[in-house]
């Protein structure tokens, strides 16, 4: 699986795919003919964030 870290760079990237497929839904005809995948590429990433941030709190919460 792709490593996430908590690092600006991925918050940055996460938040500019979060904007396009934003467009995409308000204008969609403006949306680029790659839309699609970028769609699928966000969903991936923005779960396999969400993943990475629950699994370093779970390994945190059996250190304490």
């Amino acid at each position: 699986m792709i490593n996430f870290s908590n690092s600006k760079s991925t918050l940055y990237l996460l938040i500019i795919f979060n904007l396009m497929v934003l467009l995409g839904q308000v204008w969609p005809a403006g949306a680029p003919p790659f839309a699609r995948w970028v769609n699928i590429f966000f969903l991936i990433a923005n779960a396999g964030f969400l993943i990475s941030i629950l699994v370093k709190s779970s390994k945190g919460d059996a250190k304490e």
